[in-house]
Parts: structure tokens; C-alpha cells; sequence
């Protein structure tokens, strides 16, 4: 990773107060085991549980910024609840929109792959998940785009040591929020 700084001031906003989505995390974790469920009640569907755009949110709101790394992608308002879609035809299709400080962000395909590896490590895998920078927010809106969206280009920068050493920093907070009240 170079040194430069894209963005030396950026704008912190307050992040919101936990959501409903603790509550959920406590009883329905994605981390919990069968054995923790002993002794909730059997669930007579097979139907894949449904998840929400409050849930998504609250597994990438506390990723780091890579550039700010005291600041969480929530605080610098890159990434809200409303940026979050799913697909109406393909309820198991989801799309994170994020939106850089600066439009020459130089730390933006950095986010997309934050928040796409912390998705992948997080959802079930029946899954599609595409990571987007908000329309009109970076100068290489499209090339960005699509090099987040290539499975290829994933894999290979997944590869390589340094980005993955600084990928884990980012996602070492996400869960975290003991952020909550540091603005």
C-alpha cells in the first residue's frame, strides 16, 4: 500500500445507536453452532432464514477504513443501512452500494474488497453478493466497479500477502462497536 494520503481531513459522523439487529445477532448468530439452539423452539419449515438490510449493515458498518484505521467505514459514512438493496426477482441477491470521501479515492477498491470478503465470510452461501461505489461518487466509477465485481481479480488480490495483511486490519473491528461513542 502506498503512503499517500487521499483523504488528510475526512468528515466523521456519529454512527447509529445499535440496531435491533444485536438482539437478532444474540439469538440467531451466524457464528453460533447448532448446539447453542438446543433450547429454542424446532423451526418446522426448511426455509432458508431471511435476512434483512439492517442485518448486512450491521456486519459492515465497524469494518476499519484503511486509510483512517481509528475510524470505522459507518463514522465516515462510506457505507448506511439505505445502500443496502436486494434484488425484488432474487431475494438472496444483495447489492452494497459504498460511497468514497473524495471521488479520487485511492482506498476504494480497498473498501470493496473489505466489505465483499467480510460478506463472504458472513453469509450463507446461497449468497450473491455485488459490492458498487455509489453512482457518480468516483472518478473511475466503472472500471471500479467492475474490478470488484470480477471473481478472478478477487481471487488474485486475495493472493497476494501485503493486501491481505492490511484486508485483516480493516476487518479486525467489524463486529466491534466499541466505536459506538469515540466521536
Amino acid at each position: 500500500m502506498s503512503g499517500e494520503v487521499f483523504n488528510p481531513n475526512p468528515t466523521v459522523f456519529a454512527p447509529t445507536k445499535a440496531s435491533r439487529v444485536a438482539a437478532f445477532a444474540k439469538r440467531n448468530s451466524l457464528w453460533l453452532d447448532d448446539a447453542d439452539h438446543e433450547h429454542e423452539e424446532e423451526d418446522e419449515s426448511n426455509e432458508p432464514e431471511q435476512i434483512d438490510q439492517d442485518e448486512i449493515f450491521e456486519l459492515i458498518r465497524s469494518i476499519s477504513d484503511p486509510e483512517h484505521r481509528s475510524m470505522t467505514l459507518e463514522q465516515l459514512a462510506v457505507v448506511s443501512a439505505p445502500q443496502i438493496t436486494f434484488d425484488s426477482q432474487v431475494p438472496d441477491r444483495l447489492t452494497v452500494e459504498f460511497t468514497p470521501t473524495v471521488p479520487h479515492c485511492g482506498m476504494s477498491t480497498f473498501i470493496g474488497l473489505s466489505i465483499r470478503v467480510r460478506l463472504l465470510r458472513s453469509l450463507p452461501q446461497r449468497f450473491k453478493v455485488d459490492v458498487r461505489v455509489k453512482p457518480g461518487s468516483h472518478q473511475s466509477e466503472h472500471a471500479l466497479n467492475k474490478q470488484l465485481n470480477d471473481k478472478e481479480r478477487v481471487a488474485a488480490a486475495l493472493e497476494n500477502p501485503a493486501l491481505v495483511e492490511v484486508l485483516e486490519q480493516c476487518l479486525s473491528t467489524a463486529g466491534r462497536h466499541d466505536h459506538d461513542h469515540s466521536v
